[in-house]
């Protein structure tokens, strides 16, 4: 079992939080994580998509209530959103009796958007928490090219050969499609879906133009909005919001799109091997994709993600914002000698960042420019993950 990172801050969450909800993709190892973290405390559990476990919480108030001495893990909880309103009552009863953290644990496949309800009847009292696929610093820099074809859902990782790991990530596509997908939104025809899901992947790292996606799948740019609100919701796909400030140029407003799975980029586009995905024209691509998620994944909270680029071709694959004002500038190169180029430069002076970074796959890190540092993709993990301690 891979050690993840979030689990020293779920345990925390739990110490002060009456509620936290652990959201991520199906299959990406939250009720691993959960029963590891409640091991050695009383707790537990029920999985929402057992008939049996359904039926314990017939009268959920009466049942929840015989165990408010215990920490109860609630899996796929969206597929009981009444329990909300109960478990406000409970976590607001127990607090009267001194009880304030610790009573619950809710894991759920999708966004907050999507588990609406918590947002609206459990604020303040709730912690949220995502869990990703798993990433460099959680399984070793010796698996930095496996986990960029096979992605990092660990069943595709662990996969004793390339060929069953594709397989997996095909039946991993085909189960959302034709089962899970239906539960969160309107029905949608698994093909059509799948069709719009793997022009997204051929799409990588674009710019997303709605209209020109409708256009070439033959719905208009509403249902295609819908589409794309879903997938994210389901996180499944990240828009990566461009960064605005007043520097005076033209600034590019629409968002880039990613698939945020680079194994499920490949699935889609049927690339097998590594030796097929570096003849593939998505290479570049989809490598940007992998090390922008694996590096949003282990920055500290408060850091959000942006990329900048200027109508005149200044450009920052990847701008990370501190919550103090800082800027970190990452550029990401698919070349054992990378080279920077006068866009980053360019976008460099226009934002004056503190830390100018180039990853690239090498191991080593070395200075490109007096300011500017080659890094690989472990080795800027590792130093977000100082600033995350």
């Amino acid at each position: 079992m891979f050690k993840r990172h979030l689990q020293a801050l779920l345990s925390e969450e739990l110490q002060f939080s009456p509620a936290v909800a652990l959201l991520g993709p199906r299959q990406v190892g939250k009720t691993t994580l959960a029963l590891e973290v409640a091991r050695n405390i009383p707790h537990v559990y029920l999985d929402l998509e057992s008939e049996r476990d359904r039926s314990k919480l017939a009268q959920a108030e009466l049942y929840l209530e015989s165990h408010l001495d215990k920490l109860v893990i609630l899996d796929e909880v969206h597929r009981a959103p009444g329990l909300f309103p109960v478990l406000r009552g409970l976590i607001d009863q127990a607090r009267r009796m001194c009880q304030t953290s610790g009573q619950y644990l809710l894991l759920g496949s999708a966004s907050l958007d999507v588990l609406h309800q918590s947002g609206e009847t459990l604020a303040g009292r709730t912690a949220y928490l995502e869990l990703g696929t798993l990433n460099v610093l959680e399984t070793g820099q010796e698996t930095t090219d496996a986990l960029w074809l096979r992605g990092g859902f660990p069943e595709s990782l662990t996969a004793p050969s390339d060929d069953r790991s594709l397989r997996w990530r095909e039946n991993f596509i085909r189960t959302y499609l034709e089962r899970d997908i239906p539960q969160f939104g309107p029905r949608i025809a698994a093909e059509t879906l799948r069709r719009f899901w793997t022009m997204l992947a051929h799409h990588q790292g674009g710019m997303l133009n709605v209209a020109q996606l409708a256009r070439n799948l033959g719905v208009d740019a509403k249902t295609a909005q819908s589409y794309i609100d879903l997938l994210c919701d389901l996180l499944l796909v990240r828009r990566l919001a461009p960064w605005y400030t007043n520097t005076g140029k033209r600034l590019v407003k629409a968002p880039k799109i990613y698939v945020r799975d680079s194994g499920l980029v490949h699935a889609l586009l049927n690339i097998e091997s590594k030796e097929s995905l570096l003849s593939h024209m998505v290479v570049g691509a989809s490598w940007e994709g992998y090390c922008i998620e694996t590096l949003l994944a282990c920055v500290p909270a408060g850091v959000t993600g942006y990329f900048y680029r200027t109508s005149g071709g200044a450009e920052i694959d990847l701008l990370l914002a501190w919550p103090g004002g800082e800027l970190w500038a990452i550029e990401i190169k698919r070349s054992s000698a990378p080279k920077v180029e006068r866009g980053f430069h360019s976008a460099c002076n226009d934002l004056k960042p503190s830390q100018k970074w180039v990853v690239y796959p090498g191991q080593e890190s070395y200075p490109l420019a007096s300011d500017i540092q080659a890094i690989s993709l472990h080795g800027l993990c590792q130093k977000l993950s100082l600033n995350r301690s």
